[in-house]
């Protein structure tokens, strides 16, 4: 899959705890990862930076062909790094409480695995068709699935600040894990929270299909989020299946 991705920190904000990259294991298989810092002053970027190149560095060693050894692994893994970033967090008083999201994606030529915690985001795009893969892990979106609040009032709702899991501080990782097929002009979309602030799904979509390179359309996402607001830091990966050939 050809992949392009940036990160920006946004103009609000004066550091970014946004990290973003994408690995190649021993058997040519693509892992792709974006992580959102949490925690501030307590270390969110350290956390952050931990969690993807910890992940990334093992997935380099690894020789995973299959999506159910790619889910163990990812399971294994999320687990492990967690208990880093907690380990970390108690060792150096100045990282108390630090914490990161994280999506991650491992793309097979005809099935992607999918793992996520926090609120960065995986979309498919298919047919011309934006689908959140994903499901926020904030107070807002448990509310709305408890039908405490509507679709609408969710999406300024206060909660929607408030991360309900995250990679660190618990010994509590849980991640969901899922499989998706992959067709050929299929599209992957992996965000932190910085962009859907100020971008709606239809605008995402028209940009990524209207773009002659998706390295153009990652740039163009970035600059809209920023003209928009940028009240976060902001990170854009988009993979494009070109065919059948990973």
């Amino acid at each position: 899959m050809k992949i392009a991705y940036a990160s920006d920190t946004g103009r609000m904000r004066t550091d970014n705890q946004d990290y973003v990259s994408v690995f190649i294991n021993q058997s040519g298989i693509q892992l792709a990862i974006v992580a959102d810092g949490v925690g501030g002053q307590n270390g969110g970027d350290v956390a952050a930076t931990m969690a993807v190149s910890h992940i990334g560095n093992q997935w380099e060693q690894a020789r995973i062909t299959t999506v159910d050894d790619a889910k163990q692994w990812l399971v294994n893994h999320i687990n492990s790094e967690n208990d880093t970033i907690v380990q970390t967090a108690q060792r150096y008083h100045t990282l108390n409480g630090m914490a990161t999201t994280l999506v991650v994606a491992v793309i097979f030529a005809n099935e992607m695995v999918v793992a996520n915690i926090g609120d960065s985001r995986a979309y498919v795009i298919r047919q011309k068709q934006m689908r959140q893969l994903t499901t926020d892990h904030n107070l807002a979106n448990e509310l709305l699935q408890e039908g405490a609040i509507t679709q609408d009032e969710a999406v300024t709702h206060p909660g929607r600040h408030l991360i309900t899991r995250q990679l660190g501080v618990t010994e509590d990782s849980k991640a969901d894990l899922f499989a998706i097929s992959i067709q050929p002009d299929d599209y992957i979309l992996m965000t932190t929270d910085g962009m859907p602030k100020h971008i709606s799904d239809e605008e995402i979509l028209q940009i990524i299909l209207a773009a002659p390179e998706i390295s153009q359309a990652v740039t163009q996402l970035i600059t809209l989020t920023n003209e928009a607001g940028g009240s976060d830091n902001v990170t854009v990966l988009i993979g494009h299946q070109e065919s059948e050939v990973n």
